[in-house]
C-alpha cells in the first residue's frame, strides 16, 4: 500500500509538473512556428558585403549626339570628376559603340531637328587625350570591356550599347544595356523590350511618370489610383510587359531631380503587390536622364559587383544586387513623413529645417492649385536636394549601406548604414515603419496584418537617399493574385493618347471646382 501510494505521488507530482512547464513548451513551439511561417526571400542573399565592390553607376545620360546639351567628352568628364565607376551613353535612338570615335544616328537627328534640336558639334575622346580640367585619359579594352583610365589610377567602365529606345515614339522610352539593338521607327513599349529580351539585353522602363502624365498630380492620392481608368489601364500595362519579358528589370522610379517620378514610387508599390504575392519581384533603378551637366549626379545606381565588369553588372542588374541612390527627393508627403521623422528622432536640427521648408513649400503650391491661385497645369517642381546649382554634390556625406542580414526564422530583416539618420519601411505601399538607422533592424512580429507579399526599405540621410530593392515575403499573404487583370488589352502605340485625355480631363475639372 505504502508503495502505491508512493508511485501515485511521483504520478501526480510529474503531472504537476507537465502541467506547469508543457504551456511553456506549447507557447514556445507556437512562437516558432508562427515566425518560421514567413519565408522571406532576400536579393541580397548571394552578396558579401564584406568583400563586394560597390560601384556608382550612371545608366541613363544624354549628349548633343542626340538631345543632350554636353558633348560626349564633356560628359564623361563630369561624370569622372563625381566620381563614377561606370558610365551608359544612352542617347535616344543611338546605339554607344565606344567613346574614341562619333557614332551619330544622322536620322534621329533628322527627326529631333522637327522639334528644334539641332546637332551640336560632335566631340569625342579618341584613344587618349585631356579634359578640359586637365586630367589626362586613355582608353583601353580588357577582356572585351572599355575602360577609360584617368591620370593613370582612376578606372571608368563604359556600359556596352547603352541607347535609350523608341526615340520617335511619344516618350514610351526604354533604356537598354549589353546588346546592338534600335529600331528607327514609331515602337511601342513592346516594341523594344520583346526585342532586347530575345537578344539577351537587360532594359528597365523609363520614368513612368512622363508617359502616364502621373507627373501632372498633385496628390499622391490620385496619382496610379486604379480607380481611375488611365492607372488601372497603364498598370496593368506595365504589369504585362514585366510578367512577359524577365530581361525587363522594372522602372526608374527616381530620376533627375524627382519631379517627374515623385509619384513613380507608388507604382512600383502597385506592381509589386501584383508580383510578390506571386513570388515574383520588380527591381527600381535611379537616374540621372541627365541632358545637362548639372542633372549628371542627381540620380544613380549603386552595382554591388565582384568585378567591374559589363558580365558582373548585368548579372546584378537581372538579380536585384544593387540599390537605387538620388540626391533628390520631390515627392510631398514623404518629405513630410522624413521630417516629422527627424524631428522625433534627432529634434529640430539643420536638417530638419531644410527637409520640412521644401515640404512646407510643395504643401503651399499643392493648395494655390487646389484653390485656382495657380495654373492647374502646374506641377510642383519643388525637390529636397543636395547638390549646389552647377550641380556638384555638396554634402559631406552620403548614405552607405555596411550590411543586410534576413533571418528568416526570426522574420527579421537588419540594416547596417554609416552616415545615415534613417531607415523607412514600406509594404504593400503603405509606410509601416520608420526606425533610426542605428537601430533598423525590421521584425515580422512587430506588424501582424501590416507586412504584405513584400518590405523594401529607404535609407535616408543627410547627402540623400538609397532604396534597397524588395524582400519578397510568403506567409504575409494568404493567395495570390492577378498579376494582369481580367479584361486589360493593350491599345499598343496609340495609348498615350489615354493620359493626354486623363490629364486634360484633370485640368478641367479642376477648372470647374474653382469657379
Amino acid at each position: 500500500m505504502k508503495k502505491l501510494l508512493k508511485i501515485t505521488a511521483l504520478a501526480l507530482a510529474a503531472l504537476l509538473i507537465m502541467c506547469m512547464v508543457l504551456p511553456g513548451v506549447s507557447a514556445e513551439k507556437s512562437k516558432n512556428e508562427a515566425s518560421s511561417g514567413y519565408t522571406i526571400i532576400n536579393p541580397y542573399e548571394n552578396v558579401d558585403f564584406d568583400s563586394i565592390g560597390r560601384y556608382k553607376t550612371g545608366l541613363h545620360n544624354h549628349t548633343n549626339a542626340s538631345d543632350g546639351s554636353p558633348t560626349l567628352k564633356q560628359s564623361i568628364e563630369r561624370h569622372v570628376e563625381c566620381g563614377f565607376d561606370i558610365v551608359t551613353v544612352s542617347d535616344h535612338g543611338t546605339v554607344d559603340y565606344g567613346w574614341d570615335e562619333p557614332h551619330p544616328n544622322e536620322l534621329i537627328h533628322g527627326a529631333l531637328s522637327l522639334v528644334g534640336k539641332s546637332k551640336g558639334e560632335l566631340e569625342y575622346l579618341g584613344k587618349s587625350g585631356t579634359f578640359e580640367n586637365g586630367m589626362s585619359y586613355e582608353l583601353t579594352e580588357q577582356n572585351g570591356d572599355d575602360y577609360l583610365v584617368v591620370d593613370g589610377d582612376t578606372k571608368i567602365m563604359r556600359v556596352p550599347y547603352g541607347i535609350e529606345q523608341n526615340a520617335v515614339s511619344v516618350n514610351a522610352h526604354v533604356c537598354s544595356w549589353f546588346v546592338d539593338y534600335h529600331n528607327n521607327f514609331v515602337t511601342t513599349y513592346k516594341d523594344a523590350i520583346k526585342n532586347v529580351n530575345a537578344l539577351g539585353g537587360v532594359c528597365v522602363i523609363n520614368h513612368p511618370g512622363e508617359y502616364t502624365k502621373a507627373r501632372y498630380e498633385i496628390h499622391s492620392s490620385d496619382a496610379y489610383n486604379t480607380d481611375n481608368f488611365n492607372y488601372w489601364y497603364f498598370v496593368n500595362k506595365f504589369a504585362n510587359l514585366l510578367n512577359q519579358y524577365d530581361r525587363c528589370i522594372g522602372i526608374d522610379m527616381n530620376s533627375k531631380g524627382d519631379d517627374r517620378t515623385r509619384f513613380d514610387r507608388i507604382l512600383w508599390d502597385r506592381l509589386l503587390t501584383r508580383f510578390a504575392p506571386n513570388g515574383k519581384n520588380i527591381f527600381a533603378i535611379c537616374s540621372s536622364d541627365a541632358h545637362q551637366l548639372d542633372k549628371i549626379d542627381t540620380g544613380f545606381v549603386i552595382a554591388l559587383l565582384p568585378e567591374m565588369s559589363s558580365k558582373a553588372l548585368s548579372n546584378a542588374l537581372l538579380n536585384g544586387e544593387f540599390f537605387g541612390a538620388s540626391h533628390c527627393i520631390g515627392n510631398p508627403d514623404e518629405l513630410t513623413q522624413i521630417a516629422a521623422s527627424l524631428k522625433e528622432f534627432y529634434g529640430e536640427t539643420e536638417l530638419y529645417n531644410s527637409v520640412k521648408s521644401a515640404a512646407t513649400q510643395m504643401a503651399e503650391k499643392v493648395a494655390k492649385i487646389d484653390s485656382g491661385e495657380l495654373d492647374s497645369d502646374t506641377h510642383i517642381g519643388i525637390t529636397y536636394k543636395v547638390l549646389d546649382d552647377e550641380g556638384y554634390f555638396s554634402a559631406d556625406t552620403f548614405p552607405y549601406i555596411d550590411n543586410i542580414t534576413v533571418d528568416s526564422t526570426a522574420g527579421t530583416i537588419t540594416i547596417d548604414s554609416s552616415d545615415s539618420l534613417l531607415v523607412r519601411w514600406i509594404s504593400d505601399g503603405e509606410l509601416i515603419a520608420t526606425t533610426r538607422s542605428d537601430d533598423a533592424t525590421f521584425r515580422l512580429a512587430d506588424y501582424s496584418g501590416k507586412p504584405g507579399s513584400y518590405v523594401r526599405a529607404e535609407i535616408f540621410g543627410e547627402g540623400g537617399i538609397i532604396y534597397t530593392q524588395p524582400f519578397i515575403i510568403s506567409g504575409g499573404t494568404p493567395s495570390a493574385v492577378k498579376i494582369v487583370d481580367p479584361g486589360f488589352f493593350d491599345f499598343g502605340v496609340l495609348d498615350f493618347l489615354v493620359a493626354e485625355f486623363n490629364n486634360w480631363f484633370g485640368v478641367i475639372f479642376r477648372f470647374f471646382k474653382t469657379i
